[in-house]
C-alpha cells in the first residue's frame, strides 16, 4: 500500500495533473483497492479538511502580506534598512537580509516577501553592477525565512495536521530564522569581502532617524504578534485577524491605498487562499486513506528494522523530505507526509513541535531548489533569469542552509530549548 500511494501520487504529479486532485485520485486509488470507496464518506472529509477554526489564520496572514506588498510598507522598510547597511562593502546585499527578516515577521509567506523584495531590490542590484544570479540567489534566500519566523503559514498547517501547539511552532521558529540570517549574512559577507565598487553613500545620523521613523509602525508589527502569542493575549488565528487589521491602518494612515489597490488585495487574497484551502481539503481525504490503509504503522514496522537511534532517524528523514522538497511545494508535501510520518515520531518519542519546524526549514529549502522551487520561479520572473543561471547563483545560499539543516539535526535543543522557554 505504501508503494500503490508513492507511485500513484507522483505518477500524476510527473504528469502534470495539480496537486490536490493528485492527492484526491491517489486517495481514491487506494480507497478502491481496500474495497473501501464511498462518494459519500470522501464528501464529508473534504468537508471536515476546511472546517478548522485555526485555518482561519491563514486568508488573514495572506491579507497581510498583500497589504504589506500594496500599502507602501515594503518600500519603507527597504529604505530603513539602506539607511543602516547601504554603505558597507556589499552593503545592496545585506539590505536584502535585514529587509527580508523584517518581512518575514509580517507575512508569513515566502512568495509574496520574494516578490516585494525582488522587485524593489533586484532592479537597484543590477543597476549597481552587483552579480544578477547572485543577487537574486540571496533575495530568493532571504525570502524563505517568512516560513520559519512567525507568522509561518506552513506552521499553521503543520500544527493542525499533526495536532501540535501552533503558538510553540511560532516561537520554536524564532531561533532557526534568526541563524539562517545570520547565516546569510556570513557567506555574503565572504563572497563580497573585496567589493569597493558598488558602496553606496553614507546616510548621516538625521538621514537614518527619518528612515526609522517612516518605517517604525511596520516595524512593531513583528513584537506585537510575538508578545501577543508569548503573553497569552491572542490565539494564533486572531493574531492573523490583529495583523491585517494593523497592516490596513497603517497603509491608511500613510494614505498608500486606494479602491482599486483594495480590490487588488482582496482578490489576490481570495486566489491564493482558495488554493491552500482545497489542497488542505484534498489532503484530508488522502489522510484518511493512509490511515485506513495502514501505511504509518507499516512505516513504524520498516524503520524500526533499520535503526532504533533518534539522531539517525532523523537525518534519514531529512534526506528523504529534502528530496520530496526538489519536486513538491512545501504545503502539499506537509499535508501529505505528516500523518504518515507522526506514529513514527511518536513511537520514537520525537518531539512533534521541534520535528515541524525541522519539517519546514527542510521543505523551505525544495523552494529555492530546482525543478519545482516556487520562489525560485518568482526571483527568475522578477530578474528575467533562466533557472539555469540562477541555480548556479544561489549555491553557496544553498549550501549554507544545508549545514544548518543538518546541525540542527544533530542538536535539536538549538531550536527545543528556546522553544519551550518562549512558550510558557
Amino acid at each position: 500500500m505504501i508503494w500503490l500511494f508513492l507511485i500513484s501520487l507522483f505518477t500524476l504529479l510527473f504528469i502534470g495533473v495539480p496537486v490536490a486532485i493528485s492527492m484526491l485520485l491517489s486517495a481514491a486509488i487506494m480507497l478502491l483497492t481496500l474495497d473501501m470507496f464511498d462518494v459519500q464518506l470522501i464528501t464529508e472529509n473534504f468537508v471536515m479538511g476546511t472546517n478548522n477554526f485555526p485555518l482561519m489564520a491563514i486568508p488573514f496572514f495572506m491579507l497581510t502580506g498583500e497589504i504589506m506588498k500594496h500599502g507602501g510598507i515594503s518600500e519603507r522598510i527597504i529604505n530603513f534598512a539602506m539607511s543602516m547597511v547601504g554603505h558597507i562593502k556589499g552593503g545592496l546585499g545585506y539590505v536584502a537580509i535585514i529587509s527580508g527578516l523584517i518581512f518575514a515577521g509580517l507575512s508569513g509567506s515566502a512568495v509574496a516577501d520574494t516578490a516585494a523584495l525582488g522587485a524593489i531590490l533586484i532592479p537597484m542590484m543590477v543597476a549597481k553592477k552587483y552579480d544578477a544570479a547572485r543577487s537574486t540567489g540571496l533575495i530568493c534566500s532571504a525570502g524563505i525565512i517568512s516560513v520559519v519566523i512567525p507568522p509561518s503559514i506552513p506552521m499553521i498547517i503543520y500544527g493542525i495536521t499533526a495536532g501540535a501547539s501552533i503558538t510553540k511552532l511560532f516561537m520554536g521558529g524564532v531561533v532557526p530564522g534568526l541563524l539562517m540570517t545570520i547565516g546569510l549574512w556570513i557567506v555574503w559577507k565572504i563572497l563580497y569581502r573585496n567589493e569597493e565598487k558598488n558602496i553606496v553613500e553614507k546616510q548621516s545620523a538625521k538621514q537614518r532617524l527619518i528612515a526609522f521613523k517612516g518605517a517604525f509602525l511596520p516595524l512593531l508589527l513583528p513584537v506585537i504578534i510575538i508578545v501577543g502569542l508569548r503573553g497569552g493575549i491572542f490565539t494564533p488565528t486572531e493574531a492573523g485577524v490583529v495583523a491585517s487589521l494593523y497592516a490596513a491602518a497603517i497603509s491608511i494612515l500613510y494614505k498608500s491605498l486606494n479602491y482599486q489597490k483594495v480590490v487588488e488585495i482582496f482578490i489576490n487574497t481570495i486566489k491564493t487562499t482558495s488554493m491552500v484551502m482545497f489542497v488542505a481539503a484534498a489532503a484530508m481525504i488522502s489522510a484518511f486513506a493512509i490511515t485506513v490503509a495502514q501505511i504509518p504503522m507499516e512505516l513504524v514496522e520498516i524503520i524500526k528494522g533499520i535503526t532504533n537511534d533518534k539522531t539517525i532517524l532523523m537525518i534519514v528523514i531529512m534526506v528523504f523530505l529534502l528530496l520530496v522538497g526538489c519536486v513538491m511545494d512545501l504545503i502539499p508535501a506537509v499535508l501529505i507526509f505528516v500523518p504518515v510520518l507522526l506514529p513514527v515520531l511518536r513511537a520514537y518519542q520525537i518531539d512533534i513541535a521541534y520535528f515541524g519546524i525541522m519539517m519546514v526549514i527542510n521543505l523551505s529549502i525544495g523552494l529555492i531548489t530546482p525543478p519545482v522551487g516556487t520562489v525560485l520561479y518568482v526571483g527568475s520572473g522578477i530578474a528575467k533569469l533562466g533557472i539555469g543561471k540562477l541555480s548556479k547563483g544561489i549555491l553557496p545560499f544553498l549550501g549554507l542552509y544545508f549545514i544548518l539543516l543538518f546541525i540542527l539535526a544533530l542538536f535539536p535543543e538549538i531550536i527545543i530549548t528556546p522553544m519551550n522557554w518562549l512558550s510558557r
